[in-house]
């Protein structure tokens, strides 16, 4: 039976490259890096938000200065056209994973919620 799950894994993985939410974000990602001006931005705001969580990560604290930076890039991300939808395509993204995840840990949710009871 363990194989067959990994099979099934495998096919989820196929559905999910046809899917409409993943060729929008594969063709949304195309444009941006297409775009000279678009890669720049985002690949700053990428930069700037790793910096940040490589911070929370080893608790470091961050400064305000370090905020406000990140608040300009989130700004300009928010206000260019192909990122601003590269993001939302991005959202729509993870949140069929989380449902799909969700499904998938259904049973062990049923167990243990179970034996809370």
């Amino acid at each position: 039976m363990a194989a067959n799950l990994y099979d099934l894994a495998y096919e989820m993985e196929k559905g999910l490259r046809q899917s409409q939410e993943y060729l929008a974000l594969k063709q949304l990602y195309a444009d941006v890096e297409a775009s000279e001006e678009a890669r720049g931005i985002f690949e700053n705001f990428r930069n700037v938000q790793m910096r940040l969580q490589e911070k929370q990560m080893t608790g470091q604290e961050i400064t305000e200065e370090e905020v406000q930076q990140a608040q300009k890039t989130m700004a300009l991300v928010q206000q260019h056209p192909l990122i601003s939808k590269l993001m939302e395509a991005e959202q729509r993204m993870s949140m069929m994973i989380a449902d799909v995840n969700k499904i998938i840990m259904k049973p062990l949710e049923e167990m243990y919620g179970a034996m809370a009871e």
